[in-house]
C-alpha cells in the first residue's frame, strides 16, 4: 500500500476528499488518529476503522419517508431493521428490479430512477443499505452491504436487474459473483476498490501505510472476505450477467479509470460514457434513465 502524500488531500487527486473534506475539525481528528497510532497502534487502528466505518456526511433528509405512493417495510438483518420502498401503486407479476445507492446516500437518491423504471412495466424496489436511510445502525462496510443486497433477494426472489450506483455498484457486481440470483445488471460510477479507497482514506488524514494495511487486514479478518475479491481481475471472470455501466469521465468521487479496468476484465460488460454528469446527477439524468431501461428491456417479459 503506497504511503499517502501531501498533496493527496485535495479532491481531484484524492476522491476520498469528497467525504472527508478538509476542513478544522478533520484536520484535528487526523491529528488525533497520527497520535494514537504512534501511541498505541491498536488504538490508531481501531480509531480508524470506527471513522471509516461510518457513513458521512450524515443527512437527516435521508431519513424522511419517500411521498406516496412509495411505502416502506424493514426487515431483520444482522441485528438492525433494513429498509425497503416499494410503489403500493404497481400490480404483482412485474419483473423486480433492487435500486441500491452507494456510500453516504439513500434510497431516494434512486426514486426518479425507480419511477421511471415503473413505466417501463418493472417492479422497482429500493433498498436503504445498513447505517443509511431508514435502515438500522450507524456503521456499515461494503462486504455488509453485498450481504444486505442477498438479504434482499432472499425476501424478493430471483430478480430481473440490480441498478446500484457507487459503492453500491461495486457490491452489486460481488455480490453476482458470489451468486446473487439477478439476470441483469445496470451499475452507474460504480467505485474503485476497497484496498484503493482505503489509501485515499489514509492520505485525506494524512495516516500512515502502516495504519493503512493493519486497517485493511483487520477488515479481512472481521469481514471474513479478501479485498482482492473487489479487484477487476476477480470480479471479471465470475460475473455472467449483462453488465451496462453508465459512468462520467470526469467523475471526482469515483474515478473514470475503475470503470475502464472493469470493462477490461468483464466480456459481459459494456461501458458508457456519459460526460458533464458528475457523481450524483448523473442519478437524475433522462437519458441514463433511458440507457438504464433499455437494458433491463432486454429479454424481460414486460
Amino acid at each position: 500500500m503506497a504511503a499517502p502524500t501531501p498533496s493527496s488531500g485535495s479532491t481531484a487527486a484524492n476522491p476520498a476528499a469528497a467525504f472527508y473534506a478538509a476542513s478544522p475539525a478533520a484536520r484535528a481528528l487526523g491529528a488525533a488518529l497520527r497520535l494514537a497510532d504512534r501511541l498505541a497502534p491498536a488504538w490508531g487502528t481501531r480509531g480508524a476503522l470506527r471513522l471509516f466505518f461510518t457513513p458521512l456526511p450524515w443527512k437527516l433528509s435521508a431519513r424522511r419517508p419517500l411521498p406516496a405512493p412509495w411505502q416502506v417495510t424493514h426487515w431483520p438483518f444482522e441485528g438492525v431493521p433494513l429498509a425497503s420502498h416499494r410503489r403500493a401503486d404497481v400490480p404483482p407479476g412485474r419483473p423486480v428490479v433492487l435500486l441500491v445507492h452507494g456510500w453516504a446516500g439513500s434510497a431516494g437518491q434512486m426514486r426518479r430512477l425507480a419511477d421511471r423504471l415503473v413505466a417501463d412495466g418493472f417492479d422497482p424496489v429500493l433498498l436503504d443499505l445498513p447505517a443509511h436511510g431508514r435502515s438500522g445502525g450507524w456503521r456499515s462496510t461494503l462486504p455488509q452491504f453485498g450481504r444486505a443486497l442477498f438479504a434482499a433477494t432472499a425476501r424478493l426472489g430471483p430478480l430481473h436487474g440490480v441498478v446500484a450506483h457507487s459503492l453500491g455498484a461495486l457490491a452489486a457486481l460481488h455480490a453476482a459473483a458470489r451468486g446473487l440470483p439477478v439476470q441483469r445488471l445496470a451499475l452507474i460510477a460504480p467505485s474503485a476498490p476497497p484496498a484503493q479507497f482505503l489509501d485515499w482514506f489514509a492520505g485525506s488524514f494524512g495516516l500512515p501505510a502502516s495504519l493503512g494495511a493493519r486497517m485493511r487486514a483487520q477488515i479481512e479478518l472481521r469481514e471474513e472476505v479478501n479485498l482482492g475479491e473487489y479487484e477487476p481481475g476477480w470480479l471479471g471472470p465470475r460475473v455472467m450477467q449483462p453488465s451496462l455501466v453508465l459512468h462520467d469521465e470526469a467523475d471526482r468521487v469515483a474515478p473514470f479509470g475503475a470503470s475502464r479496468r472493469l470493462a477490461m476484465a468483464m466480456p459481459s460488460l459494456r461501458l458508457a460514457a456519459h460526460p458533464g454528469l458528475g457523481h450524483r446527477r448523473i442519478l437524475d439524468d433522462a437519458a441514463v434513465a433511458e440507457a438504464v431501461a433499455a437494458h433491463l428491456r432486454t429479454q424481460a417479459s414486460v
